[in-house]
């Protein structure tokens, strides 16, 4: 295969993470990277983006302005664009759709903080259900309450029901039937009988999930399907006393239904690391019960997650420009006419 002459362009917005991909795409030789920000000249920032090849993105809505984020309308100024790659596992900010027809790859990072969202998610639980955010606040603040009162439950043989079998579903599940010994039900649409039981649970429907579970924990993607998922009818299904845990996207789990199930009791306790605006205000319905442990979505936020980040964006975008097929590609529907866009551009035919 020989070399192209054309020079490979990627840029990427400043989001104050580190590691990041930039820091690990420079030390890429055959690419050119414009390290741009958002509140740089508008002109300057779409010079560069109008003849740049990939875009890296972040994965978080709230992070990225709405005329940056990657949609129809950015990518008809982006006319070379063949790849747009996120910096974790979700892709709020791109219009997968609309890069599929233009024959633009979408690729994420899913499984690069797995790891670190499935621990978070198992800490949630067991802090929930141990009563710990409430005993470590009154002995901070108050006396003359007997301990009793923080009496908590114990999770082994407990029932908890995965929404999504993913990278980290699979993992909570790991933890949570062989580490704890609790039955594990999952709810996954994409994944057969078999495949959830070599995974370590067992496929339901929702509403079975929702009716055997003391735990329900949320690992799937958003989307149409997806959205206000968790509202008053499925909290009102699950069994009273039971708690939710979302580590996945805000807008799954209606944040006001949650809250008047919080309110009433049916609901004993709620882990979110999740938002609908992140950070949420600081009057939040939410944010007022002390059995609410808020995160500001920092499950997937460690050294380790974000070294594995940097490095996995920045080896498939290499790979990209190189015209070889990604390892996390979100729309196979468009490598045909990514191949053709490709070899466009450089005179070279993909991998």
């Amino acid at each position: 295969m020989t070399t192209s002459k054309t020079s490979k362009t990627v840029f990427w917005f400043e989001d104050g993470k580190r590691p990041n991909v930039a820091d690990s795409l420079d030390k890429e030789k055959d690419i050119t990277l414009h390290r741009l920000t958002f509140k740089g000249p508008q002109a300057d920032n779409w010079g560069a983006m109008s003849a740049a090849h990939v875009y890296c993105i972040t994965s978080t809505r709230q992070e990225v302005p709405e005329e940056y984020q990657c949609n129809a309308a950015l990518l008809a100024r982006c006319p070379d664009l063949l790849a747009v790659s996120t910096s974790g596992a979700g892709y709020d900010t791109v219009d997968v759709a609309a890069c599929t027809a233009t024959g633009v790859l979408v690729v994420n990072q899913s499984g690069g903080n797995a790891d670190a969202v499935a621990e978070h998610t198992v800490a949630m639980m067991l802090s929930l259900t141990k009563n710990i955010p409430q005993t470590d606040r009154y002995l901070r603040t108050a006396r003359g309450t007997p301990r009793e009162k923080f009496k908590g439950r114990n999770a082994r043989s407990r029932t908890v029901g995965l929404v999504g079998l993913g990278e980290v579903g699979s993992r909570v599940a790991r933890i949570c039937g062989l580490g704890l010994q609790m039955r594990v039900l999952a709810c996954d649409p994409y994944l057969t009988a078999e495949q959830c039981q070599a995974r370590g649970a067992t496929k339901v429907d929702l509403a079975t999930l929702l009716k055997e579970s003391r735990f329900i924990s949320l690992h799937c993607p958003y989307d149409k399907d997806t959205r206000n998922l968790i509202d008053s009818r499925a909290l009102n299904a699950m069994q009273p006393g039971s708690f939710v845990i979302t580590t996945a996207r805000g807008g799954i789990v209606n944040e006001e239904d949650l809250a008047a199930a919080l309110k009433s009791g049916h609901i004993a306790g709620a882990g979110v690391d999740v938002w609908i605006d992140e950070p949420p205000p600081l009057t939040h319905p939410l944010l007022a019960f002390d059995n609410v442990i808020a995160t500001y979505h920092t499950a997937g936020v460690t050294e380790d997650s974000r070294h594995n980040m940097a490095d996995w964006n920045a080896q498939q975008v290499a790979g990209i420009l190189r015209g070889e097929r990604p390892p996390r590609l979100i729309n196979a529907d468009a490598w045909q006419h990514f191949m053709q866009r490709f070899e466009r551009i450089f005179g070279l035919r993909p991998q």
